[in-house]
């Protein structure tokens, strides 16, 4: 069994993962007291990617909250499902970031490390063969961006060969007006480029448009934020936790899903995404799911993929479909769309299916898109982030915290080159720029070493 650990770090972590592990356990058969209810056994047959079983057969989700300040952690594990958690994983403070990269990394997130860390090794030994880990955190904020980064990069000393891939919330003033979150966001970004496998990325602001306009939710609140977003993560952890026709799993995402190292920024989406009143009305098939899919109107980043070209991108299929309709049609949308995809990277499309379909619904699709326009994104955040950087603004109490001022110019360049990647290859239409020799012409032979010519 291939297991995976589930890290939830600071207030919209731990709250985000919660509401994914209650749809999880809805997917398994488990009630809040851990106890399978499910109806069949293929609920059971990988259960363990998530769960372990405890005592008195109760499921135990492979899961540790972590957060500098206890408040939140503290509603959870009082909430109905938080029995569900082992008590030991519950790691926090009493203190808190303040909204400061600064603290989570160097100073409060430091003291706290070790605590996380001995959480971590002990539910990697109760594992089998560990294949990665998740985390689920916001960059914008203090305990999220500081103090996940610096978890990340000591798992990655502890854990060299294993996966690592996070759930990153990008910042939003739709949903936050925290001033000081460019700071945190490009900062955090600038630690995690280097050591993550690969990051979903998920704006506030397209969740909120999503809830708002699509599912006819007047006020969106961060509840109905979570619990779109616990969906998209159900649907695309499925072909983990379920056995189906083609199965998928960290590693293959990684390798089928990234062409260069630094260019591991994926937007998600799901389908059917619609309001409960209008469900009844529309009859679900293939060729529906797959128009949907490829939609703005799915994707939970803002950007427009249509302005940009498709590097790779996978989907997730969940319910009984034909195997052969789908590669049919996924085949056509790519060829009639073929000016939306990158020309020097043929067959960029991996599908994937899962057998069971979600609860109400007899199937669904999930969407993962690995496209140039998300450089839009990280050139709104560094513009905003210029700004106030330019008039030194608030920078005293980061640096008050221990970082270094030349670490704020280092960060912009980083994020400056990798913008700078994406449009690259956004434009590149000659496999010759990346060192491969042209078709039909043959790289000249290697001299011989010690032959005169």
């Amino acid at each position: 069994m291939r297991e995976i650990l589930t890290l939830c770090v600071g207030q919209a972590g731990a709250s985000i993962g919660n509401k994914f592990n209650e749809a999880v356990c809805e997917d398994h058969g488990i009630d809040p007291t851990g106890t399978f209810w499910g109806e069949s056994e293929l609920q059971l047959e990988r259960i363990d990617v998530y769960f372990y079983e405890g005592a008195a057969g109760k499921y135990v989700p492979r899961t540790i909250l972590m957060d500098l300040e206890p408040g939140n952690l503290e509603s959870i594990r009082s909430s109905s499902w938080g029995q569900t958690y082992r008590p030991d994983n519950f790691v926090f403070s009493k203190y808190g970031s303040g909204n400061n990269f600064a603290k989570g990394y160097y100073t409060e997130g430091a003291e706290l490390l070790e605590e996380a860390l001995d959480a971590i090794r002990r539910e990697v030994e109760m594992c089998e063969c560990i294949q990665g880990f998740q985390m689920i955190h916001s960059v914008g904020g203090g305990t999220g961006g500081g103090f996940g980064a610096l978890l990340m990069d000591n798992i990655r000393q502890d854990f060299p060969d294993r996966t690592i891939c996070t759930w990153s919330v990008m910042p939003s003033s739709k949903v936050s007006d925290v001033v000081v979150e460019p700071y945190n966001a490009i900062l955090s970004t600038h630690k995690l480029l280097e050591i993550t496998d690969f990051a979903f990325c998920v704006d506030n602001e397209s969740l909120y448009d999503i809830n708002k306009r699509t599912l006819k939710i007047a006020n969106p609140s961060l509840c109905h934020l979570n619990c779109l977003l616990a969906r998209a993560m159900c649907g695309i952890t499925s072909t983990f936790r379920f056995p189906g026709q083609l199965n998928a799993d960290l590693r293959k995402l990684a390798c089928t899903l990234v062409p260069f190292p630094r260019l591991h920024f994926f937007i998600p989406g799901i389908v059917p995404c619609a309001s409960r009143g209008a469900q009844h009305y529309r009859g679900l098939n293939v060729p529906e799911l797959i128009n949907e899919m490829f939609s703005i109107r799915s994707m939970f980043t803002t950007c427009d993929p249509r302005a940009g070209k498709y590097l790779t991108c996978a989907a997730i299929f969940r319910g009984q479909v034909s195997t052969h309709m789908v590669e049919e049609y996924m085949f056509t949308t790519q060829h009639k769309q073929s000016r939306y995809f990158c020309e020097w990277l043929p067959n960029s499309i991996k599908t994937a299916f899962c057998d069971i379909p979600p609860r109400g619904l007899k199937m669904s699709a999930s969407f993962i898109g690995n496209n140039t326009t998300i450089a839009c994104m990280w050139r709104r955040l560094l513009t905003n982030y210029q700004t106030i950087i330019r008039r030194k603004a608030f920078m005293h109490w980061y640096i008050a915290e221990g970082l270094q001022e030349e670490e704020f110019s280092l960060a912009n360049a980083n994020i400056e080159d990798m913008i700078s990647e994406y449009q690259l290859h956004e434009t590149t239409t000659d496999i010759s720029h990346f060192g491969f020799p042209e078709e039909g012409h043959q790289a000249p032979p290697e001299e011989e070493e010690g032959v005169d010519n």
